[in-house]
């Protein structure tokens, strides 16, 4: 039976986690990440990574919480021109620029989490001036039911107590000698418990998770993103989170949470296996057969935004606007780009990039029953 109070532990908890299972699961997901530390190492520009990947957990972490695009609208996002964007392509492009924020406020304080990135993450995801929550009502129900399932903390004393207890464990190594990969699980289970602002802790929960995982080394940069893991076991998700404020049990909850580690570094390394060949194929065939006009940025620029237009290429490659022009036409008559107006403007589209992102099979996702 579902109680919809929960006291939130202390950290480290007060009892043994690290079962058999759960650490076999950690030496897995462990390897998958080494993995694809090494593939993600032979892309020779990382914005390609971080700009591709970002926009894709953008969508999947958006699409949990309902805000759907295509990858069509994903594509023709420009963070330039957020005002004309729909708004689901709003949604994704602020998540993505807290991705952004999030891991430059780990960069900027010195490898650490803290609850000030944790709220300028939120002030750009929502677009607000606010912080924690202040006043009771907020309360965690059952999407088809609508049954009361949970209430966090009502008072901002008690969520503010609650973030800087989780603070203080995310940055303090001696608090526990856990794997990394335990902790991150259980700092999740704690953030979304405390569920401290009054919206988008779903999708700032998941922004944590890829942050721990930079801090901790197990990443170089922030590739590694289990939303879509998520948003295909949606039920396991929320079911779990429940079961561990319901009986206190947590190996369900790590398996859940560690295997995912494991199914998307997995998916995710195929996926850069594939964008390193077509990127060396590419680079082969302009070398070759537009030799006049290659060059690392227009490489890159064709990478960074499978849907390029003129002003990405000026931009980056710092050509003036009748040369970009020509140079992205006889790419398209090359076959490298499919050129395509939508509204005013000209599109170079990247097929095969995009063809890579499209085409993904679903992660092999472990019943936990």
């Amino acid at each position: 039976m579902l109680k919809c109070t929960y006291d939130i532990p202390d950290l480290p908890l007060d009892q043994e986690i690290e079962t058999k299972p759960v650490l076999k699961a950690c030496l897995t997901a462990t390897r998958a990440l080494s993995s694809l530390r090494r593939e993600a190492a032979r892309v020779p520009n990382q914005a390609i990574l971080i700009d591709t990947l970002t926009l894709q957990e953008a969508q999947a972490s958006s699409e949990i919480e309902s805000y759907v695009t295509t990858q069509d609208e994903l594509f023709r996002i420009d963070p330039r021109k957020i005002q004309a964007l729909s708004p689901n392509q709003k949604e994704v492009a602020r998540y993505r620029a807290s991705l952004s924020v999030g891991h430059q406020g780990l960069v900027t304080s010195d490898g650490l989490l803290t609850a000030n990135t944790i709220i300028a993450i939120f002030k750009e995801l929502k677009q607000v001036d606010g912080s924690f929550r202040s006043g009771p009502g907020t309360v965690l129900k059952n999407e088809t039911t609508q049954d009361v399932v949970y209430v966090p903390p009502q008072s901002t004393v008690d969520i503010e107590r609650h973030m800087s207890a989780l603070e203080k464990f995310i940055n303090t190594p001696a608090l526990s000698d856990w794997d990394p990969l335990i902790k991150m699980a259980v700092i999740h289970h704690q953030f979304e418990s405390i569920h401290p602002f009054p919206d988008g802790n779903g999708r700032i929960g998941r922004i944590l998770n890829v942050l721990y995982l930079v801090q901790q080394g197990l990443l170089d940069i922030p590739i590694l993103y289990l939303s879509r893991y998520i948003t295909q076991s949606k039920s396991d998700y929320y079911r779990l989170l429940q079961q561990v404020r319901d009986t206190q049990t947590w190996e369900e909850w790590l398996l859940y949470m560690i295997n995912g580690v494991t199914a998307t570094a997995d998916e995710t390394t195929k996926l850069l296996q594939g964008i390193n060949a077509l990127l060396i194929e590419y680079k082969q065939n302009l070398r070759r057969e537009h030799a006049k006009i290659y060059s690392h940025e227009l490489l890159n620029t064709l990478f960074r935004h499978p849907y390029t237009k003129l002003d990405y290429v000026i931009s980056e490659t710092g050509v003036g606007r009748q040369t970009a022009a020509r140079h992205l036409d006889s790419l398209a008559r090359g076959g490298l780009v499919d050129k395509i107006k939508i509204g005013r403007e000209n599109y170079y589209i990247n097929t095969r990039l995009v063809d890579l992102f499209s085409n993904r099979p679903d992660m092999v996702v472990q019943s936990q029953d």
